[in-house]
C-alpha cells in the first residue's frame, strides 16, 4: 500500500482576500505591498493574484503612494529603506526621487566618462605640482584611489586593471598621461595643460621660486661666480651650480622662464623611465642585451657610439631597474634570457645588521654562570607563559632548578610585557633572598620589560636562544604537566587565582623520581628551615 500525503495551501480569510483585490485594483499597490500590508508571505500574495487574475505589476504609482514617497524623501530617509517600507520597485522610488530634487539626476554619458573628468581634474592638479595627498583631498579622493589614478589603473572585481577613458575628457587625459613632452629623457605632462598661475606658484621654500631664478640669470649675465649667487640667494653653491647646469638651454644660455617651466614638469608623478619613454634607446638597449651584452657593457657602448647624444645616454643601473621592473609573468622568460646570470630578481648585496630584541640589552643563556646550569645551588629558576584559545589569555609559570618548585602568575590584565612584569615581580618578592638568583626565559615579547623586572627584584634575567626550548628543559616539562589542568584551546581568563594556587599545590605536592621521589614542596620547605636557621 502506497501513502499519499497531500499539504493543504492556507487561503486567507475572504475579508482579507477582498481586501487585497482592494489594494491592488483601487488603490495601485503592487502584489508585494499588498500582501505586506495584510501580514502575508510573499509566496502566498502572488499565489492569490495568479489565481484571481490580479495585475501582478502596476505600470504607474498612486498618488498616494506617490505622496507617500515624497513625504520620506522629506524626513531623508535612503531610498532603499522607502522601497522596503513601501514594498514598491526601486527604479520607482529613484524616479520620484529625481522628480523632486532628492536624488541627482544620473549623468547622461555614463559612469565611466564622469570617472574620466574626476581624473583629469585629479591630474591637473598634480601637473600644477601638488603633491598626491593634496591632490586627492581637493578631489575628494582616498590616497590609494589616487596611486591608482597615477598608475592608470582600476579596482575591478578584487583586482586592478587599466583604465579606459570614456567621454569628452578622453583626449586631455590622454595627453595627460601619455608620452607628450621630453624633459631630460623623461616624460612628463605637456606644457600646454599648465596655467601660468600653476607655474609661478610658490610650492615651498625648498624649491627655487621664479622670482628666484630671474635673479639668477640676472647675476649669470653679470658673470657672477656660483659662490657669489649663492650667498646673495641664501642658498647652497651646489644647489645653483646644479639649475644653471640642468635648466639652461641647449645653446648654454640660462633663461629663467624656460628653466622654471622645466623644473615644474620634473615634479609631475608618475614619470616613465628614460629607457621606456625613448623607443629609439629602448631598441638598441634590447638589441645589445639580446647579443648577450652586460647592463654595464651597454651603458658603455651607448657613450661610444652616440658620443653627441645625450637621449641615447643611460646608466647601466638604470637598465638592471628597467629589466627587474619588467621581470612578470612572460616577460620573466625574456629577462632570464637577457641576463646572462638568468635571474629574474635582483641578488641583495647589503649585510642586514643584527637588531637586539628588546631595547634593553639582553644577557644570553651562554653567560649564564656555571653554577645554575649544575643545579648544585637553589634558587635558579625558568619562565614561560601557557597561552590560551587565540592567544587572548595565558598564565605564567615559574619553577625552581633545583626542586622543581612551581609557581603560577595570573594575568588578568593581558599577557602584555607590564602585565607579565608586574606578575613576576610580585611572585619573586614573595621569596627569601637567597632564592632570587636568576630567571632564564625565551625570547618572548612579553618579556620587553627584563631591565625594570631586574631592577626591582635584583634578580638577573638570562635569555635563551631562539628556537632552542630545551634551554629551558625543566619548564618545558612543568608545562606538559599542567597541560592536564589546563587543556590545549582553553579559554585561560576563566581560572582565578585560587584555582591557580591549587593547582601549583597539587604539582608541587607530587612525587618525583629525579628528587628520589620527594615532593617540591618538600625540598623547598627544607631550603626554607636551612635558612631561618
Amino acid at each position: 500500500m502506497v501513502l499519499v500525503m497531500t499539504v493543504s495551501r492556507w487561503d486567507p480569510p475572504v475579508e482579507e482576500i477582498t481586501r487585497f483585490h482592494q489594494l491592488v485594483v483601487g488603490d495601485g499597490l503592487s502584489v508585494r505591498a499588498a500582501g505586506l500590508d495584510l501580514g502575508w508571505s510573499l509566496a502566498t500574495a502572488y499565489r492569490i493574484a495568479h489565481r484571481d487574475g490580479l495585475p501582478l505589476r502596476n505600470k504607474t504609482l498612486s498618488s498616494q503612494v506617490v505622496d507617500e514617497i515624497v513625504a520620506l524623501f522629506a524626513q531623508n530617509v535612503a531610498p532603499m529603506d522607502i522601497v522596503r517600507r513601501l514594498g514598491v520597485n526601486p527604479s520607482s522610488v529613484y524616479r520620484v526621487g529625481i522628480s523632486i530634487g532628492a536624488r541627482p539626476r544620473p549623468a547622461p554619458e555614463g559612469r565611466r566618462a564622469v570617472a574620466t573628468a574626476r581624473r583629469v581634474e585629479y591630474l591637473e592638479l598634480r601637473a600644477c605640482g601638488l603633491d598626491r595627498r593634496s591632490a586627492a583631498a581637493a578631489c575628494g579622493m582616498g590616497l590609494r584611489g589616487a596611486l591608482d589614478v597615477d598608475k592608470g589603473v582600476i579596482k575591478t572585481r578584487g583586482r586592478r586593471v587599466p583604465f579606459v577613458p570614456d567621454g569628452q575628457a578622453v583626449y586631455r587625459y590622454k595627453r595627460l598621461m601619455q608620452v607628450l613632452a621630453y624633459v631630460d629623457g623623461r616624460v612628463s605632462v605637456p606644457v600646454e595643460v599648465l596655467p601660468q598661475a600653476a607655474v609661478e606658484k610658490v610650492i615651498d621654500r625648498r624649491y627655487l621660486s621664479l622670482v628666484e631664478r630671474e635673479r639668477i640669470a640676472d647675476r649669470v649675465n653679470r658673470n657672477l661666480s656660483v659662490r657669489a649667487i649663492a650667498r646673495e640667494l641664501g642658498r647652497d653653491p651646489g644647489t645653483i651650480s646644479r639649475e644653471i647646469s640642468r635648466n639652461s638651454g641647449d645653446d648654454g644660455i640660462y633663461r629663467p622662464f624656460e628653466a622654471h617651466r622645466k623644473s615644474t614638469l620634473r615634479r609631475f608623478r608618475p614619470k616613465v623611465s628614460k629607457i621606456a619613454a625613448n623607443p629609439r634607446l629602448k631598441q638598441q638597449v634590447w638589441q645589445w642585451l639580446r647579443m648577450e651584452f652586460s647592463p654595464e657593457q651597454v651603458a658603455g657602448r651607448l657613450r661610444r657610439e652616440f658620443p653627441g647624444d645625450e637621449t641615447m645616454h643611460v646608466s647601466h643601473e638604470t637598465i638592471y631597474q628597467e629589466l627587474y621592473c619588467q621581470a612578470r609573468g612572460e616577460l620573466k622568460k625574456v629577462v632570464a634570457h637577457a641576463l646572462r646570470t638568468g635571474r629574474t630578481r635582483r641578488k641583495p648585496r647589503g649585510q642586514r645588521v643584527a637588531r637586539s630584541r628588546f631595547v634593553d640589552p639582553m644577557i644570553m643563556i651562554a653567560d649564564r654562570p656555571a653554577v645554575v646550569e649544575d643545579r648544585a645551588v637553589p634558587g635558579h629558576w625558568e619562565g614561560d607563559l601557557i597561552i590560551g584559545a587565540g592567544g587572548r589569555s595565558a598564565i605564567g609559570t615559574l619553577v625552581e632548578r633545583t626542586t622543581r618548585y612551581v609557581m603560577l602568575l595570573h594575568l588578568p590584565d593581558g599577557h602584555g610585557a607590564v602585565a607579565v612584569r608586574d606578575a613576576l615581580v610580585e611572585a619573586i618578592m614573595t621569596l627569601p633572598q637567597h632564592l632570587r638568583g636568576s630567571l632564564t626565559w625565551d625570547q618572548g615579547s612579553e618579556m620587553a620589560g627584563h631591565r625594570s623586572f631586574s631592577i626591582a627584584t635584583d634578580c638577573p634575567v638570562y635569555f635563551c636562544d631562539p628556537g632552542s626550548p630545551w634551554q629551558r628543559g625543566t619548564n618545558e616539562n612543568t608545562n606538559g604537566l599542567l597541560r592536564q589542568y589546563f587543556p590545549k584551546g582553553a579559554d585561560l581568563s576563566v581560572y582565578g587565582r585560587e584555582e591557580l594556587e591549587l593547582v601549583a599545590h597539587r604539582l608541587n605536592c607530587r612525587p618525583r623520581k629525579t628528587l628520589g621521589f620527594a615532593t617540591p614542596a618538600e625540598r623547598m620547605a627544607e631550603l626554607l628551615d636551612l635558612a631561618e636557621s
